[in-house]
């Protein structure tokens, strides 16, 4: 029992003992405020996140700011195998974190790190087409810059661009620790890349050394993956699949950048393009979505007040898709959100009206299902087990309205978000 008590001393929890850093200078090394946290780690390590063997482990990943070269430094006062325990192994953790890097492209060695980055900081260039650029914060109504304003690039890159594909497969290892689902992309040309990066002077701060090309430097912030699926009869449907902002970039609105409008602007210049999809968002990136989309619909036609208070239309499909490439799913997303914005909850029979649209849309696939089985049962099929494997109608309804609920908060959130845009 006091043998088992130990081993629990070997025990270390991912998320606790694993630390990023960001280099951009050699002072870097040591700045405990560039110092961030992973959020998950049960792609690395499993899904309890644990780490077995070391006692006091220590985790420290460095990446040079710009080119992404990565160094890991493992620490631990002990190690499992010195108490001499019979079959019992330490996780191997260096294997864990090289499993994420293609070709084994990182260092342990801190000097041929620091060597390393030295050498790249200042020739390090964003790889493919630039496409778009923009400051944090804007700039005011004057067009004036507040003092410490800071430029970020976007550039487009193709998977068969093989200098780009190195760099990604690092910016990738990212990925594994704030993407949930995560898995590396398959190189395929119709995979595309928007890659952000902030230029800034070789002081740290976009002075007028970055402005003018002096001592320029740019540090890697993030990426949008987007696959150009085809679309009948000749058209394509670019689907947004990953986005990575990572946290020392984050809240300072890139990602609302990307979606609101560089990867639009980037399609909407292209005459094949049918509409935009997303693969299965994150809560947060359908938020900004939905503001985005809700936003840009709220000022067409097909969505006045009144066509919005007479149902969803045709009309709203085809002027969604036209003017925003915005698909018919989110469309429908669109028109609820923007509906509950004009409908009176103190009006009961405007309010349940409402409510009883959304509901249906909700319990469309439900409904579909037990339809099909009723089908099916005519045609002489023992659909018993299936039939027994569904909710009861009681049990749907109490369902539904919690689905219901939780839809409603999430619009209202949106509009909340709508009206303040306007002030």
């Amino acid at each position: 029992m006091s043998q088992l008590a130990d081993l629990k001393g070997f025990v270390s929890y991912a998320l606790d003992c694993t630390r990023f850093r960001l280099v951009r200078d050699e002072a870097d090394l040591e700045n405990e405020e560039l110092v961030f946290a992973p959020e998950m780690a049960h792609q690395i390590f499993g899904e309890s996140e644990s780490i077995f063997g070391y006692r006091d482990l220590k985790i420290e990943i460095m990446a040079s700011a710009g080119p992404l070269d990565l160094y890991f430094d493992i620490s631990y006062t002990k190690k499992v195998e010195e108490l001499q325990t019979e079959g019992l192994k330490a996780d191997d953790v260096e294997k864990s974190l090289a499993d994420m890097v293609e070709n084994g492209s990182y260092y342990t060695n801190l000097d041929e790190f620091k060597r390393v980055y030295a050498s790249k900081a200042a020739t390090f260039r964003p790889l493919g087409t630039k496409v778009d650029e923009f400051k944090f914060p804007a700039a005011d109504g004057k067009g004036e810059e507040a003092p410490g304003t800071r430029t970020f690039e976007v550039y487009v890159a193709s998977a068969e661009d093989s200098d780009y594909m190195a760099f990604h497969s690092r910016l990738e290892m990212f990925s594994f620790w704030y993407i949930d689902g995560f898995s590396r992309v398959e190189i395929d040309p119709l995979w595309q890349f928007f890659t952000v990066y902030e230029r800034y002077a070789a002081d740290n701060n976009n002075a007028s050394g970055a402005e003018n090309g002096t001592n320029v430097r740019y540090a890697t912030v993030g990426y949008v993956s987007v696959y150009q699926y085809y679309s009948y009869p000749n058209k394509v449907r670019p689907r947004i699949s990953q986005i990575l902002i990572l946290p020392p970039f984050q809240k300072l609105g890139i990602a609302t950048r990307l979606i609101k409008h560089t990867t639009y602007e980037y399609f909407r210049k292209k005459d094949n393009v049918t509409d935009i999809t997303f693969e299965e968002p994150i809560e947060a990136i359908q938020h900004i979505r939905s503001v985005v989309d809700a936003k840009r619909c709220k000022e067409l036609a097909a969505f006045a007040p009144d066509k919005l208070i007479a149902g969803f239309s045709k009309e709203m499909l085809h002027e969604a898709r036209e003017r925003f490439l915005i698909n018919p799913k989110q469309c429908r997303v669109v028109y609820e959100i923007l509906r509950l914005g004009v409908t009176d909850t103190d009006n009961e029979e405007q309010y349940r009206a409402y409510r009883v649209e959304v509901k249906k849309r909700l319990n469309m696939n439900y409904s579909r299902h037990r339809r099909d089985l009723a089908r099916a049962k005519k045609r002489g099929v023992d659909v018993t087990a299936a039939m027994c494997g569904l909710p009861s109608v009681a049990e749907r309804i109490e369902s539904l309205n919690a689905e219901y609920k939780e839809v409603e908060e999430i619009y209202g959130q949106v509009l909340a978000k709508l009206l303040a845009s306007d002030a």
